[in-house]
């Protein structure tokens, strides 16, 4: 036996639905202020860089005030986001060196697909400007996890 007031036909019934707008505007709003933010987080350009087991780590180089090279694996130059010439590398680095304050290192990080001449053309523009330290940059190198190590010998029965 339920108790209605005069009128009522059924009782109130509560909605159960989940309602996901707010939600998904919150997650829009995410979205659109990672993909703002993001391309503003790395340092001039784009580039595969090579892998290494035992990189060592230069948080230097993340500074606003590093010297970076970069080198494509067309044989492009790019110091931050602009493209140089071979022949302008060791004036550009001679000026910004001028200007800096502290470490003095340059820092070049080179596609991993990039020829060796290349980069050492760089190394050597480096030096002619009177830098003696220089940094290259890595990935560091995933280990395989599950597979047997070259250096355990195989089990016997």
């Amino acid at each position: 036996m339920s108790f209605l007031a005069e009128g009522e036909n059924k009782p109130s019934s509560v909605k159960s639905d989940i309602n996901v707008t707010p939600m998904v505007d919150i997650m829009l709003v995410l979205l659109i202020i990672f993909m703002v933010v993001t391309p503003m987080l790395q340092h001039g350009v784009s580039v595969d860089l090579a892998k290494a087991k035992n990189p060592r780590e230069m948080k230097e180089a993340d500074r606003d005030d590093a010297i970076l090279i970069a080198v494509n694996r067309d044989g492009r130059f790019f110091m931050g986001s602009d493209e140089i010439k071979r022949d302008q590398i060791a004036q550009k680095v001679k000026d910004l060196l001028d200007r800096k304050t502290g470490d003095k290192t340059v820092y070049i990080k080179s596609d991993r697909r990039a020829k060796y001449g290349d980069v050492s053309a760089v190394v050597d523009e480096v030096r002619t400007a009177g830098v003696d330290a220089v940094g290259l940059i890595t990935e560091k190198e995933e280990e395989r996890r599950g597979g047997a190590s070259s250096s355990t010998p195989p089990s016997t029965p």
